[in-house]
C-alpha cells in the first residue's frame, strides 16, 4: 500500500525521493463529508492525488517506530499515543488513532484533508498517513522543543524569555492569518497552547485539525456547527450560539496571547474561585500598566521590555471583546505584534528553569497503563514492566502539570 514508505527490496527510501509535488485547488472537507463512512482507502488517495501525502502501511510504521515500542513512545494527546520513529535518518512523529466511533474517524479525516493541502512555515508538516483496515494514522515532522504548553506549565520546565515568547506569539498568528485569508478560508477552532508546537528555533507550528472547520462561503456570515473545543479558550457566541468565525480563533488567540503575558492556564481550578477563568481575572487589568505589571509572569523575573507587554496587552484586549465585529484581523495582530520584536532587541535571553517539590503522578501513570495494553496488527505496543523511558522533549507535549510549590534556577 505504501507509496513513499519503501523501495523494491523493503528497506526504506529517502522521502525525498519519494515526494512529488503538486499544485491543485483544495479540496474542502464538505467535499467528502457525505461519503465519509463509505470513502475506501483507494478512493482518499485518488482524492489527495495532487497532494506531496504519503501513503504508508501499517508495517512500514511499525519499522519506523520499532514495533511501538516503549522506549519511542513521546505521549498521549486528544487523538490517542504518539511514537517517535526514523524514516532513514529523519526524525517523525507517528500519533496512532485512537478509534471514538464516527468522530475519531471524521476528526482524523480532517486532519489529513487540512494539514495534506495547506502548506505554511507556521504550520505543522503532515508527511504521510496510514489507512489500513481498523487502523487510522498519522505521520508528522518531529518538533524537538515539544508543545509551547509545556514551555509555559510543565514541571522540571525552563521559564521561557520574553523575546522568545514573542516571537512563538508572532509564529502563531501569523499560521492563523494564513488559514483565515487561505482562498478557501479554514477555521481552526482549537487554537490552544498544546497544539503550538515548537522547533529547535522555537518556531511555532500550528498543529492537530482534527476539529477544523472550512469557513463561511458566499453570503454565509458564520459556519453552524456542534460546540465542540476546549474550556478556556473557546469564544463566548460560539459558546452560547454554535455560530463559528475566524473571529472565535482570534479570540482563542487572545487567550494563549494571555497564557504568554502572565503564565498562568486559561482555566486553573486549583487557584481561588475568582482567579480560575484567565480572561475574566487579567482583562481588566491590561489596559493599566500598574495592574498589567503584578499579573506578567514571575518567571520572567522582570526580563522584559514594559512598553512592549503594554502594547502586546493591548492586543489581547481587543482580541477578548465580547463583540466579535470588535476584534481584529489576524493580520493586523502579526503586524502590531512583529514591531514589538524590535522593542526587546538586546535585552538578555536567560532561561529560568522551574523545579517541582512534590511530585506524584498517579493520573499520568494510568494514562501509561492504558496504551500498555494496546496491540496493533498483531504487535504489543509499549508493553513493558516500570516506568518508560521517555524522549523528555517531546513528553512536555502532553504532560502539562501546574506548579503548585517551585524553586527558580538561572542558566
Amino acid at each position: 500500500m505504501g507509496c513513499c514508505g519503501s523501495s523494491n527490496n523493503g528497506r526504506p527510501v529517502s522521502m525525498k525521493h519519494a515526494l512529488k509535488p503538486g499544485s491543485f485547488r483544495r479540496l474542502s472537507f464538505v467535499d467528502l463529508s457525505r461519503s465519509l463512512e463509505s470513502l475506501s482507502p483507494h478512493d482518499l488517495s485518488i482524492s489527495l492525488a495532487g497532494t506531496n501525502l504519503c501513503v504508508f502501511s501499517l508495517a512500514e510504521l511499525q519499522a519506523f517506530t520499532g514495533g511501538f515500542s516503549v522506549s519511542n513512545f513521546l505521549g498521549e494527546g486528544g487523538f490517542g499515543p504518539v511514537y517517535k520513529g526514523f524514516i532513514d535518518e529523519t526524525a517523525v512523529a507517528v500519533k496512532l488513532l485512537d478509534l471514538d466511533g464516527d468522530q475519531g474517524h471524521r476528526e482524523w479525516m480532517a486532519e489529513v484533508i487540512f494539514l495534506g493541502q495547506l502548506s505554511h512555515p507556521n504550520l505543522v508538516k503532515l508527511i504521510g498517513y496510514c489507512f489500513e483496515k481498523e487502523y487510522r494514522l498519522l505521520v508528522y515532522e518531529y518538533m524537538t522543543k515539544g508543545s509551547l504548553e509545556s514551555h509555559l506549565f510543565k514541571r522540571f520546565s525552563s521559564s521561557l524569555p520574553w523575546l522568545t515568547r514573542l516571537k512563538i506569539a508572532v509564529g502563531a498568528a501569523k499560521g492563523l492569518a494564513f488559514l483565515h485569508e487561505s482562498e478557501k478560508p479554514v477555521i481552526y477552532r482549537d487554537f490552544k497552547a498544546s497544539n503550538i508546537l515548537l522547533d529547535s528555533d522555537f518556531t511555532a507550528k500550528l498543529s492537530d485539525f482534527g476539529l477544523a472547520k472550512d469557513g463561511p462561503e458566499g453570503d454565509d456570515t458564520h459556519v453552524s456547527t456542534r460546540i465542540m473545543g476546549t474550556e478556556g479558550y473557546a469564544a463566548p457566541e460560539y459558546v452560547m450560539t454554535g455560530h463559528l468565525t475566524a473571529k472565535s480563533d482570534v479570540y482563542s488567540f487572545g487567550v494563549v496571547l494571555l497564557e504568554l503575558l502572565t503564565g498562568r492556564r486559561s482555566f486553573d481550578k486549583t487557584r481561588p474561585s475568582r482567579e480560575q477563568n484567565l480572561v475574566e481575572w487579567a482583562r481588566p487589568c491590561l489596559n493599566d500598566a500598574r495592574r498589567l505589571a503584578r499579573i506578567m509572569d514571575a518567571g520572567l523575573d522582570g526580563r522584559y521590555s514594559p512598553k512592549a507587554a503594554q502594547e502586546a496587552a493591548a492586543v489581547a484586549y481587543h482580541c477578548l471583546s465580547q463583540s466579535p465585529k470588535s476584534r481584529p484581523e489576524m493580520s493586523a495582530v502579526v503586524r502590531t505584534l512583529e514591531a514589538l520584536l524590535d522593542l526587546g532587541e538586546g535585552m538578555p535571553e536567560t532561561f529560568v528553569f522551574v523545579v517541582e517539590e512534590e511530585e506524584e503522578e498517579e493520573e499520568e501513570e494510568e494514562k501509561k497503563e492504558d496504551w500498555r495494553s494496546m496491540e496493533v496488527g498483531g504487535w504489543g505496543i509499549g508493553r513493558s514492566g516500570g516506568r518508560a523511558s521517555v524522549d523528555g522533549q517531546m513528553m512536555l507535549c502532553f504532560t502539562a502539570i501546574l506548579l503548585p510549590n517551585s524553586r527558580r534556577y538561572e542558566a
